[in-house]
Parts: C-alpha cells; sequence; structure tokens
C-alpha cells in the first residue's frame, strides 16, 4: 500500500548516473591533437602495417612509452575497440579526437585493404598543410609584431615626449607656428583619440580572432583589392581540397562523398558551401561533375576544365593528383611573392612611422631652437 512518499530504486538511481556522465562527457570539450604529434603517429604506424604487424599489435607497441599521455590512452582505447570487434574508422571516430577527413581516409584505406598507404599518405597530406600554415604565420606574425611596436612608439612620443616640447615653448612664452603648430596639433589629436583606437583595435583583433564570420568578411574585402592575395588563397584552399579530394577517391570513396567529406578540410571558408551544394547537385540532379564545379562553386576554370577531361577519359583520380601538385606548387611561388611585397610594405610603413616620431618629436626642437636661445638673451 503506498503512503504517498517517494522511493528511489537502484534502477532510477543508476539512470540517473548515467544521464548525469553523458552531461558530464558532453562539458568536457575534448581537445584535437597537434598536427605534429598525428604526423608522427600516421607515419609510425604505416611503417608498421607496411613491415606486416597487424593494427592492433601496431597501436600497442606505438603507444607503450609514448611521452603525450592522452595519445597513448587514445591508442589503448582504439585497440580495445578494434579487438572487440569495431572496425578501425569507427573506432578512431568514437574517440572524438580526429576529424571527417582522416575517418574517411582511414576508412577508405580499411575499406580497400591499404590501411598503411592511408595512413603514409595523410601524415604528407598533415606535413603539407602544416608548412604552408608556418609560411603564413611566418610572412605575417614578425610584420605584425614590427608595425605594433612602432606605433607603441609614435603613441609615446606624441602622448609624453612631444608635450614636454611644448611646455618648454610655454615657458619661455613662444608661440608655434609653421611645422611646429602642426606637430603639436598632431600630437594634441593623438593624445585626444589613442585610447579609443587602441580600444578598437583590441576590439576588432578579438573579434576577428573569435568570429569566422568576420575573417571571412575581411578576407574577402582583401582579395577583392589585392589580387596576389586572392591568388594566393585560392591557391592554398583549392590545394587543400583537390588534395584530400583526390586521396579519398583514390582511395575507394566514391565522388560525391569524397567531395563532401574533402569540403571539410575548407570548412572555415566560404569554398565549403559551395563544394557541399555540388555535391548534392551531383548526386541528386544527375550533373556532370565538371559542370557541378562550374555552376555552384568559385573555382577556378581551370579545375572544371580538367575535371571534364577526367570524366571524358575515366581518369579523374589521375587529373585531381595533377591539379593539387599544380595549385601546391602555384601556392609556394604566390607565397613567396606575397612575403616579398610584404616586407616591402612592412619597411615602407617602418620609415613612415620612424619619420613620423622624429618629425613630431624632434623637428619642433630644431625649428623653435632659435626662438628659445633669443627669448633668453
Amino acid at each position: 500500500m503506498s503512503n504517498g512518499s517517494s522511493t528511489t530504486t537502484p534502477v532510477s538511481l543508476s539512470h540517473a548516473s548515467a544521464q548525469h556522465a553523458a552531461v558530464t562527457r558532453k562539458k568536457v570539450k575534448i581537445q584535437r591533437f597537434k598536427k605534429k604529434d598525428l604526423i608522427h603517429l600516421f607515419r609510425g604506424l604505416a611503417s608498421m602495417l607496411k613491415a606486416q604487424i597487424n593494427t592492433s599489435d601496431a597501436l600497442k607497441y606505438y603507444g607503450q612509452g609514448l611521452p603525450n599521455k592522452a595519445m597513448a590512452s587514445t591508442l589503448e582505447q582504439i585497440r580495445f575497440d578494434t579487438e572487440s570487434g569495431m572496425s578501425i574508422h569507427e573506432a578512431f571516430r568514437r574517440t572524438d579526437r580526429f576529424d571527417d577527413m582522416t575517418i574517411g581516409l582511414i576508412q577508405a584505406g580499411g575499406d580497400s585493404g591499404q590501411l598503411n598507404r592511408a595512413f603514409r599518405e595523410l601524415a604528407d597530406r598533415l606535413k603539407a598543410d602544416l608548412y604552408f600554415r608556418k609560411q603564413i604565420r611566418k610572412a605575417v606574425l614578425l610584420p605584425g609584431i614590427v608595425i605594433a611596436v612602432l606605433i607603441g612608439a609614435f603613441i609615446v612620443s606624441q602622448v609624453k615626449i612631444v608635450p614636454q616640447v611644448e611646455g618648454m615653448l610655454e615657458q619661455v612664452r613662444q608661440k608655434p607656428d609653421g611645422l611646429t603648430a602642426i606637430a603639436f596639433k598632431v600630437s594634441h589629436a593623438t593624445q585626444a583619440l589613442w585610447p579609443f583606437v587602441v580600444l578598437g583595435v583590441m576590439v576588432m583583433g578579438a573579434l576577428i580572432w573569435r568570429s569566422e564570420g568576420v575573417r571571412n568578411t575581411i578576407t574577402s574585402i582583401a582579395m577583392s583589392k589585392w589580387r596576389l592575395l586572392s591568388q594566393l588563397v585560392m591557391s592554398l584552399r583549392q590545394m587543400t581540397f583537390l588534395s584530400t579530394m583526390e586521396l579519398l577517391y583514390s582511395n575507394g570513396i566514391n565522388l560525391s562523398k569524397s567531395m563532401r567529406v574533402a569540403a571539410k578540410s575548407v570548412k572555415a571558408t566560404p569554398l565549403y558551401p559551395e563544394i557541399r551544394h555540388a555535391a548534392d547537385q551531383y548526386e541528386h540532379s544527375g550533373v556532370p561533375l565538371s559542370l557541378a564545379f562550374s555552376k555552384f562553386t568559385s573555382v577556378d576554370e581551370q579545375v572544371v576544365h580538367m575535371m571534364s577531361i577526367g570524366e571524358r577519359s575515366a581518369s579523374i583520380d589521375n587529373q585531381l593528383k595533377m591539379l593539387a601538385d599544380m595549385y601546391e606548387e602555384e601556392a609556394e611561388n604566390y607565397m613567396n611573392d606575397f612575403t616579398q611585397v610584404l616586407n616591402f610594405l612592412v619597411l615602407l610603413m617602418a620609415v613612415s612611422l620612424i619619420a613620423a616620431v622624429f618629425i613630431g618629436t624632434f623637428l619642433p626642437i630644431f625649428l623653435m631652437g632659435p626662438k628659445m636661445m633669443q627669448s633668453g638673451i
């Protein structure tokens, strides 16, 4: 007979604990491994598999004594899942530490019996991506630091040094004229505006860092104004997408799925939705692959042309490989040109800022020196 009080059964407690554990797992954000660590991992697995070591032992041997404890634990989990009958790509997917492109290529390698090749190509793909990221960082980071330091020096000169010069002239009752008056006006404007300008730059930097939409908008505007930047960015995007698609397709993944998975390699760019839409049209509407690229994406005409040749000659994988290599070479050339132009612009801006500091700080002293001497006589 019920007395109206509630009771908690062991089953309900267990269910509540399971729900709490699930919520906790959702709150904990699992971090992806660094690309450098992944390159070593995939190279090691590829070499062991090529030496006829089975997948389970390869995972065990690589994980033993590994300094990266998180990776060692992940590999042990993958090994346990595969020994329990789970497919290798599902075991990798279950960890939530690998992207869809990696999972897709591992699946293709497992299905085709060429898992060692899949891991080797993954390592090569990540190495190329890491190289270009380092080149971009090198081209942008140092100039950015130099410009920031020089702007800081300009602000300090206008806020701290120039007012002292102006005060000296006021003490001797000399009125600034000509370039001296202009220099003092610039100093007054800088003193009034610099906190707002610095704050605005910081806010814009935070928005660029956090917002993908803002980054894409700024990149699109810059690409529309600077042809070299547009060529560099499009070469990098197309190289990344086409090389990934070639890896997937050459390992047995059909074209539409290869396009969808490869699109994730450029997910943070406007090219991503275009390629996804083209894949849908190719799969469901029956349009040729070259026409899907031509109508629904912003890829170069060369890509469309070579895809058309590949369809007619049944050599799409070869055309994809050729295009990926071509855009990799173009990206290297554009990167060198971009770095040289950027270095010249940084030098020009540095000279301008140094001149501004000199003119704003020392020119008033040189111009007003004679008047100050006369007033002291």
